[in-house]
């Protein structure tokens, strides 16, 4: 896995709210019925979410939460690292607390031309770019 379950809830969520373009907010209900999320999960990680400045909510009756960001400024990175660790995904794959060049694993030479690779898909992909594929 290269990004954690709550990641993909958060992008599969993201790329929900985008397709309903009817809707200027969504409930967190309604997108975790159509997801087949547990509602309080998604809760927790749409809150995540509006504290990084991803997403931005409206309390009431009429309420709910909104992108923050203009879906094709939005990009992938920003919302998967409220989830993941600072240095994703140049984390060393084999779990060694200290990987560099000076001081490799087995696996650093060929991990890092993927990691990096993995690193820009994320720093370069926004949500507009993604929405109309499924996550």
């Amino acid at each position: 896995m290269i990004i954690s379950q709550t990641s993909r809830y958060a992008l599969r969520a993201l790329v929900f709210m985008l397709q309903m373009k009817d809707e200027e907010r969504v409930k967190v209900k309604e997108v975790s019925d159509a997801m087949q999320v547990p509602q309080n999960y998604l809760s927790k990680i749409f809150h995540t979410l509006s504290r990084a400045g991803v997403l931005k909510s409206s309390p009431g009756k009429k309420g709910g939460f909104q992108l923050a960001v203009p879906a094709d400024m939005l990009l992938l990175t920003d919302i998967v690292s409220p989830f993941e660790s600072p240095d994703f995904p140049v984390t060393c794959i084999l779990g060694k607390p200290v990987c560099s060049d000076d001081n490799p694993c087995s696996a650093h030479k060929k991990w890092k031309d993927s990691a990096m690779k993995i690193k820009s898909f994320f720093d370069t992909t926004t949500l507009q770019e993604v929405a109309h594929r499924d996550i």
